[in-house]
C-alpha cells in the first residue's frame, strides 16, 4: 500500500507542485489586490486651478421703460372677446384686445331713444307753456278791461245815486283784485312752465351725455397698440389666482392688461438679503442664465443696489426686508422679454492656482473641518482649513494636496 502511494507521488509530483504554486500565487495576488482595493464610496480628486468666489441670486427680466395698455376707465362692464397672445409682435395700430360690444350697443340704442323722447318732451312742454301763457295773458287783458270799465262807472258817482256810486266803487275794487290775481297767475304759470322746460332740458342733457359716453365706450371696445413692439401680457390677481387675462374674462375699468416694453431698456431685477448686500458693489461682473433661453449665457454688471431695505411681499411670511438689485446686460437677444426668470451669479473674487473641493467632501468633527483621504487601502482623516465657500465648492487653504482622493460621504458612518 505504501509502495503504491510512493509510486503515485512519483508519477504526479510535477502536477501537484504546479497546483501548489498556483494556489500560493492566487493567495498572494488576492492579498495584494485586497491591500490595493478601491474605495466603495464615491470620491473626487483634489485639483489645483482657479477658484471663483461667487454668490447666486434669482431674478426676473424687467423693462425700465414700457407702455401699458389698460382697459377703458369709463366703459362700464367689459368682457374680453379676443386678446393677443403673450410674445406676439405687433405693429402700431394693431388690435391687442377686443371687448364684447353687445351690452354697450344696447345701452347706446336705449340712450339714443331716451334722447329723442326728451327732445319731443321739451317741445311739448314749451307748447303747453306757450298755450298757458296765452290764456293767462288773455285773462289779464280782460281783467284790465274790467278794471278800466269799473273805474269809468265809479267816476259817474256825482251824477248817479249814492248807492249806485258805492256799488261802482266795489266793482272797481273787485276788478282790480281779479287783475292782480290774473297777473299773479301769469307769473306763476310762466315760472312753472319754465321749470318744467328746464327739467326736460336737464333730462335731455343727461340723455345726450349718456349717448356720448356710450359712443366713447364703443370706440374703446378695441385696444390698439400705440407703437410697434412685443406684447407682454400683465399678470394680475383675479379669481383667486395670478394670471394674465384671457378671452371670456370680465375686466374691471382701468385694469392693466398688456405692456409694450422698450427692448433697449431690458435688465434683470433681483432681491438680495442683508448679509449678501455687504459683499456686493456696483460694476461687479455677473453671469446670467435665463431659464427660457438655456442655450445662451449672458454677462453683465451690477448697475444699481438700493441703499435702503424694503419689504419683499413675494418672500413668504413673515415678510422679509431686503434690497433691490438691478443688472445691466452686455448682450441683447430677440428672445428676451419681461417676466422671464433668471439665475444670477455675481463674481466676488478670483483666486488663481487654488485647491478646492466640493462642499460634500468636507465634514465637521469636534468643531473642526476634516476630509477623508484614500491611501490605497483605507480612508485617513485629514484636518483642513477652509477658506471661503462659493456655491457648491469650498476653498481649501491647508490640509490637502493635488491628487488626493477625498470621500464624498463620511466613511466612518455605516451606510
Amino acid at each position: 500500500m505504501i509502495g503504491r502511494l510512493q509510486e503515485l507521488w512519483a508519477q504526479r509530483k510535477p502536477t501537484i507542485v504546479i497546483v501548489i504554486v498556483l494556489l500560493g500565487s492566487g493567495v498572494l495576488l488576492g492579498a495584494v489586490r485586497y491591500r490595493h482595493r478601491g474605495p466603495v464610496i464615491p470620491t473626487v480628486t483634489v485639483e489645483r486651478g482657479e477658484f471663483i468666489d461667487s454668490t447666486h441670486l434669482h431674478g426676473e427680466v424687467k423693462a425700465l421703460k414700457s407702455v401699458t395698455i389698460s382697459a377703458p376707465a369709463d366703459a362700464g362692464e367689459l368682457r374680453i372677446l379676443t386678446i393677443a397672445n403673450d410674445g406676439t409682435h405687433v405693429k402700431q395700430g394693431d388690435a391687442v384686445v377686443e371687448f364684447d360690444k353687445t351690452k354697450t350697443e344696447q345701452d347706446l340704442a336705449q340712450y339714443q331713444s331716451s334722447l329723442r323722447f326728451t327732445h319731443a318732451d321739451i317741445e311739448q312742454a314749451r307748447a303747453q307753456a306757450h298755450l298757458t301763457e296765452e290764456q293767462d295773458l288773455t285773462a289779464v287783458m280782460k281783467a284790465q278791461f274790467d278794471v278800466e270799465s269799473a273805474k269809468l262807472d265809479a267816476s259817474k258817482q256825482e251824477i248817479v245815486s249814492q248807492i249806485e256810486g258805492s256799488e261802482a266803487k266795489l266793482k272797481a275794487a273787485d276788478a282790480e283784485q281779479k287783475l292782480r290775481e290774473a297777473e299773479a297767475k301769469l307769473g306763476s304759470d310762466r315760472a312753472a312752465g319754465q321749470a318744467t322746460i328746464n327739467n326736460k332740458v336737464e333730462a335731455s342733457n343727461k340723455a345726450a351725455f349718456d349717448v356720448q359716453r356710450a359712443e366713447r365706450a364703443l370706440s374703446t371696445m378695441t385696444l390698439r397698440a400705440p407703437s410697434a413692439g412685443t406684447i407682454n401680457l400683465v399678470t394680475v390677481w383675479h379669481a383667486e389666482s395670478e394670471s394674465p387675462f384671457k378671452p371670456g374674462d370680465q375686466v374691471w375699468p382701468g385694469a392693466p392688461m398688456a405692456e409694450l416694453p422698450d427692448p433697449s431698456t431690458l435688465n434683470i431685477s433681483a432681491r438680495v438679503d442683508e448679509i449678501e448686500r455687504g459683499r456686493l458693489a456696483l460694476k461687479q461682473p455677473v453671469k446670467v442664465q435665463l431659464d427660457a433661453i438655456p442655450d445662451r449665457q449672458f454677462t453683465g454688471t451690477i448697475a444699481q443696489i438700493s441703499t435702503l431695505a424694503t419689504e419683499d411681499y413675494s418672500g413668504g411670511w413673515p415678510i422679509p426686508r431686503n434690497f433691490n438689485l438691478r443688472v445691466a446686460l452686455d448682450q441683447t437677444d430677440a428672445r428676451l422679454k419681461p417676466g422671464m426668470t433668471a439665475q444670477i451669479t455675481v463674481i466676488l473674487d478670483r483666486v488663481a492656482d487654488a485647491l478646492s473641493i466640493p462642499v460634500q467632501a468636507s465634514f465637521e468633527k469636534d468643531g473642526e473641518a476634516v476630509a477623508y483621504v484614500w491611501d490605497s487601502s483605507k480612508f485617513r482623516e485629514h484636518k483642513i482649513e477652509v477658506g471661503v465657500r462659493a456655491g457648491d465648492r469650498i476653498l481649501v487653504a491647508r490640509g490637502l494636496k493635488p491628487g488626493d482622493r477625498v470621500a464624498l460621504k463620511n466613511p466612518t458612518v455605516k451606510q
